[in-house]
């Protein structure tokens, strides 16, 4: 499980890089709501720095509904650097193992806000095969209704023919049509 969830973050970080490289409108709006597309991004590499901190032991805090102003000229080595950290902070033996969920849900984490920046710049937002499906798995009954108001929008009901990337979007809040 270790080496999964280890791959399993480095593909949705390498897809979401891909999205944080077409960007050429720091001021676009996005749908998470009022968040532009420089929030978005500083809230993604908050989030990595995070997570990091948070597998290191250090004292670090959840980031909150305004994100820092972390970005640099260049975003795309911004994030790359911050999926590097992440990536070899929880690749030794036994790190995952004393950090519970953390690194499935930053997986799930960058893969949403991959497609919510795809979405917000008009890039192809179709997730790699298997990814939705892996965080939709990983993420899935994880939190409780209380959890879900300060991370997630209200689900939304689909048909049951529903592809894996609808449903990880339709139980994050995320409009899939």
């Amino acid at each position: 499980m270790t080496a999964d969830l280890v791959d399993l973050y480095a593909r949705a970080s390498e897809w979401t890089a891909e999205k944080v490289a077409g960007v050429t409108d720091l001021d676009g709006t996005t749908s998470c709501e009022p968040w532009r597309v420089r929030d978005l991004l500083n809230h993604m590499l908050e989030t990595q720095r995070y997570f990091v901190g948070a597998a290191r032991g250090e004292d670090a805090s959840p980031p909150g509904q305004t994100p820092p102003d972390v970005l640099s000229e260049d975003p795309k080595s911004d994030f790359d650097r911050g999926r590097a950290e992440v990536i070899e902070t929880f690749s030794p033996q036994g790190v995952i193992e004393k950090t519970g969920p953390a690194l499935a849900i930053a997986f799930a984490d960058q893969l949403l806000h991959g497609w919510d920046l795809a979405r917000a710049t008009d890039q192809d937002a179709t997730m790699p095969d298997g990814l939705a499906e892996a965080a939709y798995e990983q993420i899935h009954g994880r939190f409780t209704d209380e959890q879900r108001q300060g991370i997630f929008k209200p689900e939304i009901t689909l048909d049951e023919g529903a592809s894996p990337q609808q449903r990880l979007l339709a139980y994050t809040g995320r409009d899939p049509s």
